[in-house]
């Protein structure tokens, strides 16, 4: 039977109204709230009694009204201090003090464009680190890797080392971080094809609609390239690893009828959270520590499969907002999310929908878009501190 379509709602605005109740609507309300609490209590009185009595074998003693023994005020104290612990951890939850700017992937051509792009990163605006791309989103390696598996799918695309990375980028003032493309790779799979999709009906690498092809979460030879290539970069003195693209590529129904039953099942997320987790291991024990990226853009559509605080042991998360991708407008299944007027206003709407999302993570908010000048993004930037984040990546 075919679903009926209410059709998509569409937000421009998040407006509430409120309406204050009559006087004699009040009056009432509390007449009923007196009523109920007088008949809980007599109701209770009226069974309590019985019950206690039915409780009591013949010959023991009455039951005393009290006797318990009082809390002591120490206690209370304890408590107390408990509370206020678990209060000042749940304020602090967003306190990571992460701060950093975005060098592009084209700035990794050459030792002399790579010191270029240094050069521009806003100084005085309290930026600790610079996130270089090392394995870029498409499977590009923009570092001279000596990982075999890269070289052979001739996917190294610069002939700058990591030692020269990151000599260059604490010379500027900064420290390095390393960005790395964890799943949306569409070179690896036409080398090496058993790392990628493929169809059950004539067994045949899968292609998305840009013909190209992707590497799966679960295939075991995709998840140990990535692991050589995060134990080059943190092997060379990177102490934080930002990971992204936990996705699968946009499945159509045709799709998934054709591809492996489990890319239809509900728990498909679990091949994700499970080959975070991995990376979180290996990186954690060597003295570093991880992020996962995750597209605004991802949430807002339903995408962001990543995100399960139960079973994800990384708790860092960086929320990409790509203001360029906000201002076309993101759809959902039977929503469309809408955001025009300043940088700052589509921010500010949009963390508005996001963040009760990450309330489980220690979030930084990274503004992106390549429409944007830096001064626009550190403007639009300023409004995340309104949702207790105060960790912030730039570009």
């Amino acid at each position: 039977m075919k679903r009926k379509d209410k059709g998509r709602k569409i937000y421009k605005t998040k407006e509430k109204n409120y309406y204050d109740k009559s006087p004699v609507v009040k009056f009432m309300s509390n007449l009923l709230t007196v009523l109920l609490i007088g008949g809980i209590g007599f109701i209770g009185y009226s069974v309590a009694g019985p019950m206690i009595d039915f409780s009591q074998h013949k010959g023991d003693e009455p039951v005393e009204p009290s006797t318990y023994e009082p809390v002591e005020t120490t206690e209370a104290s304890e408590t107390s201090d408990i509370d206020t612990e678990a209060t000042s951890e749940s304020k602090t939850k967003n306190e990571i003090g992460y701060t950093a700017a975005v060098i592009d992937e084209e700035d990794m051509t050459s030792l002399k464009t790579l010191q270029a792009a240094l050069e521009a990163v806003p100084k005085n605006k309290g930026i600790e680190y610079v996130e270089i791309p090392l394995k870029a989103t498409g499977g590009e390696i923009c570092y001279a890797s000596k990982v075999d598996k890269a070289e052979k799918a001739e996917a190294v695309k610069s002939s700058l080392t990591l030692e020269q990375i990151t000599e260059s980028v604490k010379k500027s003032g900064f420290k390095p971080a390393a960005t790395v493309s964890t799943f949306q790779d569409n070179i690896l799979p036409v080398k090496f094809p058993e790392t990628s999709y493929w169809t059950v009906s004539d067994n045949k690498i899968w292609f998305d609609k840009n013909e190209k092809p992707w590497t799966a979460p679960y295939s075991q030879d995709a998840l140990d390239y990535i692991l050589e290539i995060i134990s080059e970069i943190f092997s060379s003195g990177f102490d934080k690893i930002i990971c992204s693209d936990f996705t699968y590529p946009e499945f159509s129904e045709r799709d998934l009828e054709n591809l492996e039953e489990r890319l239809s099942q509900s728990d498909r997320f679990m091949s994700l959270t499970s080959a975070a987790n991995l990376f979180y291991d290996v990186i954690i024990s060597n003295g570093a520590s991880m992020f996962i990226e995750v597209s605004a853009t991802d949430i807002l559509s339903g995408n962001a499969e990543i995100l399960q605080p139960m079973i994800l042991s990384a708790d860092n998360i960086i929320l990409n907002i790509n203001l360029d991708e906000l201002s076309r407008g993101v759809s959902a299944e039977h929503t469309f999310y809408e955001f025009k007027g300043s940088s700052s206003e589509k921010t500010d709407k949009c963390l508005g929908f996001v963040s009760d999302k990450l309330s489980d993570f220690n979030v930084s908010v990274r503004i992106s878009g390549e429409s944007l000048t830096t001064e626009e993004l550190l403007n639009a930037k300023e409004v995340i501190a309104d949702y207790g984040y105060n960790s912030f990546v730039i570009g």
